[in-house]
């Protein structure tokens, strides 16, 4: 007897709300706050902002780069123990680089299409600030017998101390975001791309500008007045707004700082997005279970594609070849989407993407599509400013991307945005909302 076909309507996970804490500059306020203070007082302020009975929840999918190691393996699960959640939720953690907190976003609309779960909080932080700043291995090989054997003594610890070298065992190694593979920076790799793809100091100077042109002025307006909630730091301090934006920069003051990664180079920290301190989250549920809870959906989240290219090569292309993919699993074009949004690890990545999505040859060796995906302008882009502008805790981007522009597709009447993240590793992800 030939089965039954299934003509029930598929699940669609929806976005029914996103915050985000103000985004900071490392070794400013936020540095007592550990990634999993950051990420407690996001998902308090998200659930302030959009109460849900906590029985509802099924799980809470948190993302981190920056994990602090030694303290806690799961930082998810330890969120909801801060945040006075019931520890009956569930809860584990990802981490994918840059893309990190876009994958907690997946992973949770793919439990929610599924039917595992009806609603879920994804999102991710980050503390650069409290990166670990490790000792020299010389030191851990001889602490170690002594400091994790329950038998030593005193004068074991004193027989240690005679074995120690000032210089060569105590002096802590720098914290370092080289590629393992390739020795090289993220900035170096993005100055090489540069030079391969043609792409000059003054476009990238310019585009920065356009990023905390834009994102000012999207503040200004109040923009993002429902995505932004306060944090108080350990000492008293409330923190109201991000700390990078700079509304009043301007192509001239680019002009005047030193390149960054390169004597002659043309990246510079005006150009390139500084460490940031931060958390961001989305509140999802299955389209049904918003319904019945009475919130309205902002967005669906459609199709996603991750995607990984040799570090070798061009290091942070990979949004040129994700978001094409995205865009196809949706069963779109780049003529369906109204809005283009690209993470600004550097101006000159973001205007590298650019040119390959536009370039022919590109689009079909890699994609095997017909011609160029989209020749788009970087006035086509970051509508709102990008990276270059908030700043980049690498684990809390993705959901503030989401976020924002699920809250776009809502407030202005278009209908899809696909979201393009580079990461490290050679690491890309691509995702395709549309307005619900």
């Amino acid at each position: 007897m030939p089965a039954k076909k299934n003509t029930a309507k598929p699940r669609r996970a929806v976005i029914v709300g996103g915050v985000r804490t103000p985004f900071i500059r490392a070794f400013g306020p936020f540095t007592q706050l550990d990634t999993i203070a950051l990420g407690t007082a996001c998902v308090k302020g998200l659930l302030n902002q959009f109460p849900v009975e906590w029985k509802e929840l099924d799980s809470l999918v948190w993302g981190g780069t920056i994990l602090p190691g030694g303290i806690a393996v799961n930082i998810g699960r330890e969120i909801i123990f801060d945040a006075g959640l019931p520890d009956t939720l569930e809860s584990y953690t990802v981490t994918r680089a840059c893309t990190t907190s876009m994958l907690s976003t997946t992973l949770a609309a793919a439990s929610i299409e599924r039917g595992d779960a009806d609603v879920i909080i994804a999102g991710g932080s980050d503390s650069t600030s409290n990166v670990e700043v490790r000792m020299p291995p010389t030191l851990v090989h001889k602490a170690a017998p002594v400091v994790m054997s329950a038998k030593s003594t005193p004068v074991d610890y004193l027989k240690l101390l005679t074995k120690i070298h000032p210089k060569n065992d105590i002096v802590p190694s720098r914290p370092s975001i080289r590629e393992r593979t390739t020795g090289e920076l993220m900035g170096e790799s993005a100055e090489k791309m540069a030079g391969m793809h043609g792409i000059s100091r003054e476009d990238q100077d310019a585009f920065a500008v356009q990023s905390h042109t834009r994102a000012a002025k999207a503040l200004a307006a109040g923009r993002f007045s429902k995505e932004i909630v306060p944090v108080e730091t350990p000492g008293g301090e409330t923190v109201y707004a991000d700390n990078i934006l700079r509304g009043d920069t301007s192509v001239d003051k680019m002009a005047r700082l030193k390149p960054a990664f390169k004597e002659d180079g043309t990246l510079t920290a005006g150009n390139s997005s500084a460490l940031t301190d931060g958390a961001s989250a989305v509140l999802m549920m299955s389209e049904e279970k918003a319904k019945a809870l009475g919130f309205t959906p902002l967005a669906a989240v459609t199709s996603w594609s991750y995607d990984a290219v040799d570090p070798n090569d061009q290091l942070l292309i990979g949004p040129a070849i994700s978001m094409p993919k995205a865009a196809a699993k949706a069963g779109m074009t780049a003529d369906d989407i109204d809005i283009f949004d690209i993470h600004e690890a550097f101006a000159a990545q973001v205007l590298c993407v650019i040119k390959m999505l536009g370039n022919d040859e590109f689009c079909q060796q890699r994609l095997g599509l017909d011609k160029a995906f989209k020749k788009l302008d970087p006035q086509d882009i970051n509508l709102l400013g990008g990276s270059l502008a908030f700043g980049h805790p690498f684990a809390a981007t993705g959901t503030r991307m989401i976020s924002t522009m699920a809250n776009e597709l809502h407030e202005s009447g278009k209908q899809s945005a696909l979201l393009g993240i580079c990461a490290g590793g050679a690491l890309s992800g691509a995702m395709v909302l549309e307005a619900v």
